[in-house]
């Protein structure tokens, strides 16, 4: 593959809800371009991006993956770097890390599903990091498909930045053609994306004229002089034209509809113009910003190939196979093979032998990468995604990729015991594939927990260990901390006495057990003996026997919280008695008091916040009350939405994710905090009890 410069570059993501026809039209592109002989089927398993197991064997994107594409344009060849993104919602990191280092979007919208959650999640993204895009509607060849319809749609959802560029021209009800409405030409189609020019249909002129004035319209909107020969009935050029519409589309002011039929391979070539012509490249599309490490201030640099290098890594593959590639956008300088670059995040130099770009699974050697161009180095050994590379004389690091938070969880154990520390080695590199993906010991209730975005990335990254790392995890419901405290004033003797030839054993306390208000800490020590009926020496085996108690109380054997205990009497014998006789007597006491002190057990509370559209609003509230769940009020937000916030038990948000999905379609968010403690009910409780009598009566032996 050729190098290419700063200005011969487009880099382009691919967005859409899952199933809209992302990867198909990634496939098309490439058959276009000549990567490919003939065109992959997703439903064959034979397309570039998806080549990983697990995606050919369930038929959908799982990760991001690159395709460099060569096209003639119009002023010379160019490079175009698509990545086609995931567009089912478990895979968000995969989308989130491919938005941050390209420079324009196209958003793939099926034109008989119209406009789904991803299509929504897709243009929010596109605002959030303001980038230039077209919407590309797909199976154009389906008799049901309205493009006319869709095109409403999409502008009632969108607004007045929507612009369809070209009408369709249908034979017998089928998908034959489309008229150009930039160059006002009829296009019908020969052998694939391939079209001569014809007639434009009677039927299409009323709509397109309108499209055509709406368009003329924008483009005299780009300066006064345009604007003055606009009112004044004067023409604009061609080149006039593809100007005014590359300056809009670049700054968000314009949002071309194009269309075509991925299957039958139509559309593309006009699709290829449009990313030569309307995208911008990337010292157009804006700066890199980030701080300079020397003096600690705010950096800001264009792309540009005659500067030291600086490169940030936005993805990284590991595969037991082909080993780990890391892989990065050059922002400044050229990145040349056999040279030592500085991790800055990391403080490390790490010596890179070559230099790659990724054709989904093929690895294409290179001589070199200039600023603005996507590629690849393999085997850096500290080097992770979110990294600055650059040089240790020119230290600057790039803002990190903004992740979502994982709140789905679920408790993991390996099916064959001796298997830990391959499950752990394994799931470390699939959490450097994967941001979203993290793997915590939860110590208090002995578990491991793995955190992802949803059921089915947790479920597949079960089969990727199984396929790729050969171990066996299954996964189970995991288990919630729960605490044990007291809710009256009670007090209890504890005698310890034990003989047994010899020296025997003696201890006896009298305590007092209430409630200290404070359940952030397990208990309060106070004593109150009077005439040296326990000698003091004694006073910290008393302490060491209700601190053990703590740990697991009497209830159901959970740690607990917010008791004050207090030794007010006790006798000794001046030779039996010891440190541990008044520990024994102390714990004896702890549990015949904690048990007489009204004992309840208390449940975690998580701050949760539901974004949802308006319309949701009533089922989530209601489906909030059935978890148990305070809601304690609603925000306004932009774009129609609502911030629900309330209080739920932990136990209840198990299985929220899948549930708040079906209920808004996918396109309702969740966050939560863990808050405090709080009373559980007295159901939750005694089902709690019953299901812990084993682990008490373990610890009582």
């Amino acid at each position: 593959m050729d190098v290419y410069g700063t200005k011969q570059i487009r880099n382009v993501v691919l967005l859409g809800h899952g199933g809209a026809g992302k990867s198909t039209v990634a496939e098309a592109l490439a058959y276009l371009t000549g990567v490919t002989k003939r065109m992959g089927k997703i439903a064959d398993g034979n397309t570039i991006s998806d080549f990983d197991k697990e995606e050919i064997k369930r038929q959908f994107s799982i990760s991001t993956s690159l395709i460099p594409l060569e096209y003639e344009g119009a002023e010379g060849k160019i490079k175009i770097n698509l990545l086609d993104t995931p567009g089912y919602f478990d895979f968000v990191g995969e989308v989130e890390e491919a938005v941050r280092v390209e420079d324009a979007a196209i958003i793939v919208v099926n034109c008989k599903a119209g406009i789904e959650v991803g299509t929504e999640k897709a243009w929010e993204l596109c605002e959030e990091y303001r980038l230039p895009r077209i919407i590309f509607v797909t199976n154009m060849d389906d008799d049901h498909a309205s493009f006319r319809e869709l095109v409403l749609k999409l502008e009632k959802k969108f607004g007045r930045k929507i612009a369809p560029f070209q009408v369709p021209i249908r034979e017998n009800e089928k998908f034959v053609g489309f008229v150009n409405a930039v160059k006002m030409q009829g296009r019908r189609f020969t052998t694939f994306s391939a079209y001569e020019e014809c007639e434009i249909p009677e039927y299409t002129k009323k709509n397109l004229g309108i499209i055509r004035d709406a368009l003329i319209e924008a483009v005299a909107e780009t300066s006064e002089e345009y604007m003055e020969r606009y009112f004044s009935g004067e023409e604009f050029t061609q080149d006039e034209i593809y100007t005014a519409v590359q300056t809009h589309v670049c700054e968000g002011n314009i949002v071309p509809v194009m269309m075509g039929s991925g299957i039958n391979c139509q559309g593309f070539s006009a699709l290829l113009n449009a990313i030569d012509r309307y995208f911008p490249s990337p010292d157009e599309a804006g700066e890199c910003i980030g701080v300079d490490v020397s003096n600690g201030e705010r950096f800001t640099a264009k792309y540009n190939q005659d500067v030291s290098l600086s490169a940030k890594v936005f993805k990284t593959m590991v595969d037991p196979f082909i080993g780990k590639y890391s892989m990065m956008k050059i922002c400044t300088g050229i990145l040349k093979p056999d040279s030592t670059i500085y991790n800055v995040n990391k403080d490390t130099e790490e010596k890179i032998a070559k230099v790659y770009v990724l054709r989904g699974k093929e690895v294409i050697e290179v001589p070199e990468l200039k600023a603005g161009d996507i590629g690849a180095v393999a085997k850096l050994s500290v080097t992770q995604t979110g990294d600055t590379i650059a040089l240790r004389s020119a230290p600057i690091v790039y803002h990190k990729p903004k992740i979502s938070v994982p709140y789905t969880y679920m408790r993991y154990a390996a099916k064959t015991k001796g298997d830990e520390d391959k499950i752990s080695s394994a799931l470390s590199k699939l959490m450097e594939e994967d941001l979203t993906l993290k793997a915590v010991n939860d110590v208090e209730n002995r578990q491991s927990l793995l955190y992802g975005i949803g059921d089915q990335q947790l479920e597949i990254v079960v089969s990727k260990l199984s396929g790729r790392y050969k171990v066996e995890v299954e996964l189970s419901k995991p288990k919630f901390a729960f605490r044990e405290t007291i809710r009256k004033k009670v007090e209890a003797p504890g005698r310890y006495k034990k003989q047994s030839g010899g020296h025997g054993q003696f201890g006896d306390v009298k305590m007092s057990f209430e409630p200290s208000g404070d359940l952030e800490k397990p208990y309060v020590f106070e004593e109150k003996v009077f005439g040296g009926a326990v000698p003091k020496n004694y006073f910290p085996a008393v302490e060491k026997g209700i601190q053990e108690c703590c740990v697991k109380g009497p209830l159901a054997a959970y740690p607990v919280v917010g008791i004050k205990a207090t030794l007010l009497d006790g006798s000794y014998h001046p030779v039996d008695s010891s440190e541990m006789a008044f520990k024994m007597a102390a714990t004896l006491a702890f549990k015949k008091g904690f048990m007489e002190a009204n004992p309840v057990l208390l449940e975690p509370i998580a701050s949760l916040k539901v974004v949802v559209p308006d319309k949701f609003t009533g089922d989530v509230m209601g489906d909030l009350n059935r978890r148990r769940g305070r809601v304690l009020g609603m925000n306004s937000l932009h774009g129609g939405k609502q911030e629900i916030v309330a209080d739920v038990p932990m136990s209840e948000l198990f299985g929220y994710n899948t549930d708040l999905r079906s209920m808004t379609g996918g396109i309702g968010l969740f966050s939560y905090e863990f808050s405090r403690y709080e009373q559980a009910p007295g159901d939750v409780q005694k089902k709690e009890v019953e299901a812990r009598a084993s682990k008490v009566e373990q610890a009582d032996v």
